[in-house]
Order: structure tokens, then sequence, then C-alpha cells
């Protein structure tokens, strides 16, 4: 054995303890250190020959590493849709590591039949019947395109053919996937499923709204059926990115009662406003779904590398994603893990998410959510309240979508959102061809004393881009 493997194996829980006073000192630090640091590159160095040793290393990290890393699971850290840790989930990240499972076959069981309970209340939680089989992957863009890969197997079906075997050309024609406000990771699926990018026809959506406009989706699908293009895919949304809009999911569904497509339904981080009672119905209809994409690594607040598919279709997913070696053992009745996702091979992904279920319940992630949910109506109303700021949309669930009143170009948005970094990040969009700043809540760190910092921040920089020169 390597002579630094040895001595960090007979010194393990001397340095495992120093490794939890560096963790616990950078989240005691989140509220004091910039949400976001200035960055600076560390001097390029050789790969090393022989090592530093652990304590070595951690030294190391603290020093050149640690102070460039961002406040990201922090209270104020409101872009991307990001979550925090909670306390159990972290827990439970650190025993993911430490015990080292491979949850994916039935041959080594406790992993795979942990994820099963887990997926189970999660099943529960999103309000979700049994017809819904769930698997774990990496994060919404995995999630959306294993949905959109169950989908494009259903569509072989339909034509007759068996697309997993003989290959997308099977389809023949082009496939249409119609979409009011799709986020970028559905065009990326279709990209490397090899149905494409041009698969994807953005459909009009309500007047100043990102919800898909029910009348112009059943245009659109009649147009296909005219041109005899074959069953369709509708890509709708729980949650957008800008502004947490909602489709119409119940219209929708009556659409494909007449019209016949596979419903996707991204609720990456819009599944959550099921545990808020006055957000619930804009997610009533998420089990009539085909397919459903959550990211658990957002509103649950675990740590990333963590989102659920859910489909009521297990049968076509494992004909996709079956991996057959005599080492894995037969298909069966309930395939396993191993059936379902890309992955041959994953850490166990559930525990983290178990620990924070039975340490908090459904009462502690409502409130989570509800919580968020506060947060973004009140910094929606400071900034209503910042002549030099206006609001985009209104506060729908948990963003908050703005710009600058004056000159809202994106480089003046570049520099406002920089001056904030200390205090708050905010995320660039552009919505309805404005250039915009979007801040998203789901830290379960966030209170009301964070908003009204984020507040007063926005209000000592913001007055400097009240005109369109920058003094």
């Amino acid at each position: 054995m390597h002579r630094h493997l040895a001595a960090d194996l007979a010194r393990l829980p001397e340095l495992l303890e120093a490794t939890r006073a560096r963790a616990t000192d950078f989240l005691a630090g989140l509220t004091g250190r910039p949400v976001v640091p200035p960055w600076r590159a560390p001097e390029p160095e050789p790969l090393p020959e022989q090592g530093a040793g652990l304590h070595g290393a951690l030294a190391e990290f603290a020093e050149r590493w640690e102070p460039l890393m961002s406040a990201s699971a922090g209270p104020r850290y409101l872009g991307f849709v990001t979550g925090g840790v909670t306390p159990a989930a972290l827990a439970g990240d650190w025993l993911t590591a430490t015990m080292d499972q491979n949850p994916t076959s039935a041959l080594d069981q406790a992993g795979q039949q942990l994820e099963r309970l887990t997926i189970a209340w999660l099943r529960e939680m999103f309000g979700l019947s049994p017809a819904h089989d769930g698997a774990f992957v990496s994060g919404a863009t995995t999630s959306n395109t294993v949905g959109l890969a169950i989908a494009r197997e259903w569509l072989g079906d339909r034509l007759g053919v068996h697309v997993a075997a003989d290959g997308v050309g099977a389809l023949g024609g082009r496939v249409r996937v119609l979409s009011g406000t799709p986020h970028s990771s559905i065009g990326k699926g279709l990209a490397v499923l090899g149905l494409g990018r041009r698969a994807l026809t953005e459909v009009p959506t309500l007047a100043d709204r990102e919800a898909v406009d029910p009348a112009a989706l059943e245009e659109a699908l009649k147009a296909a059926a005219r041109e005899a293009a074959g069953p369709c895919v509708v890509a709708a949304n729980a949650g957008t990115v800008n502004t947490a809009d909602f489709d119409d999911l119940l219209a929708i569904i009556e659409l494909r009662d007449r019209y016949g497509f596979w419903l996707h339904i991204d609720a990456a981080f819009g599944g959550f406003a099921a545990l808020s009672p006055a957000h619930a119905h804009l997610v009533a209809a998420l089990d009539a779904a085909d397919s459903i994409c959550v990211d658990l690594h957002k509103w649950l607040n675990v740590p990333y590398d963590s989102a659920l598919q859910f489909t009521r279709h297990a049968a076509l997913q494992a004909r996709v994603f079956q991996n057959s070696a005599a080492y894995l053992g037969p298909l069966g009745d309930e395939p396993d893990l191993i059936h379902l996702t890309p992955e041959n091979s994953r850490r166990l992904r559930a525990l983290a998410a178990w620990f924070t279920l039975r340490a908090y319940g459904r009462a502690g992630h409502a409130a989570i959510v509800e919580e968020c949910v506060a947060g973004a109506r009140a910094l929606g109303r400071a900034i209503a309240d910042i002549d030099a700021l206006r609001l985009l949309a209104p506060v729908r669930l948990n963003v908050v979508c703005f710009t600058l009143a004056d000159d809202p170009a994106p480089e003046r948005l570049a520099d406002l959102a920089a001056d904030l970094t200390d205090d708050v990040f905010v995320s660039p969009t552009v919505y309805a061809g404005v250039p915009a700043l979007r801040a998203a809540f789901t830290n379960w760190r966030t209170t009301q004393d964070d908003c009204r910092r984020i507040a007063e921040a926005l209000s000592r920089h913001v007055p400097r881009y009240a005109s369109t020169e920058i003094s």
C-alpha cells in the first residue's frame, strides 16, 4: 500500500474530524462570505508524483480553492433554481460516500430497496398514483431525456416499429415535439436521442405569459394530423425557468383525449407546488402525464446530482434501457434499476432524499416551499418600489423576473449583477425579448432578513443605473 494511503488509513478518524471541521467552518461562514467571490485563477501545477496525503490536500484546498468557492449552499444564491442542502440531506450524502453503494442490481438488495421506498414517498408527495414508476437520475436534463426516450419508443409502437432495436431511422419522417416555452434541456435531449433539435416546435403562448395557448396547441395538433405526421409528443411545463409559469395541464389532457399524443411534463421545480395549498391546483393533473421530470437538488434541498423520472410506461422504459449481460441477471417482471436509466452504475442518490424526508416529513418540506414563496413575493414588492427597476411578470410562485426600467441592455444588467454579488447572486435571462435578471428562491436557509438584505443591496446599487449614462 502506498505510504500516504497507509498513513491516512491509520489516522482516518483524526483526518475525518479535520474534514468535518472544514465543512462546519464553511457552512458557518456562508452568510458572511461574498455570494460569488471575485474569480482569480490559481497558478497551474503538474500532477503530483507522490502526493501530500489527506492532511496536505486539506491544507492546500483551504488555501488555494476554498476562498474561490461561491456560497451556493447559502440563503442568497438565487441563480439557476439552486437549492441548498438540509442538515439531514448532508448527513445522508456523507453516508452515501462512506458506504459507496451501487443500487442498480437486486443481487445486492439494500440500496435498491431503499430507493424504491424513497420513490414511493416522493410519488405520494407529488400526488401521483402507483401507476407511475420512478427512477433516480443525475438531474433535470437527464430526466427530460429519459422521458423523451420512452416517448420515442411509444412513437415507434404507434407506427409498428421497434426504435430501441432498429434505431431512430425506423420512425421514418420527422417527429414533432410541441411545447410553449420548452426548457433548453428538451432540445438537448432531442439532439442526444437522434430526433434532432428541429423536431421541437415552439407553440405560441398566452398573452404576456410563458404558458402555452391551448388553442394554438390544438391548431398545431390539427396541422400534424392533416400532414399525416403521425403521433406527437407534447412537452408541457409545470414551472417555467423565467417566471414559474404553469401550462393549463387539464386543458392539455383534454386535447390528448382527442389527439392521442404523449404528454411529458417538465415539473423540475414546479412539482413542489403540490406542497402549497395555495398552489397545489397548478399540478393537480400531474398524475395524468405519460412521463414527468422532477429535480430534487432544487426544492427538496438535497445535494447536486439528484432528480427523478416518473412514467406510466415502465415496460417501454425497460425496453429502451435494458442492459443484457449474464452477470446482471434476467430482466424480470420488476426490472432492476440498471434497466431503467442510461447508467449501469451510480451512487445511492436516494439516501440523501430518504434522510431529509425521514427527518422533516411532508410538513417540513411544505414549510420550505411556503417560506420560499413568501421570500419571492417580498422581493417582488421591494423591486416594485424601486423606480429604476421593473417587474416583467407577476411573482407566481418562487421566481422574480425583473429588469432596469431605463435601457435594460445586457451589459448594464451584467454590471448590476456583478455589483450585487457580495449580497446576492441572480442570473441573466431574456423574457419576451427583454434582457432581464431572475432570482429563484429554493433554499431552506433563506429568510425574510435575507430578502431585506437583498432589497437594501438593490437600493444601494441600482441608482447608478437609473439613466443611460453610468456614472
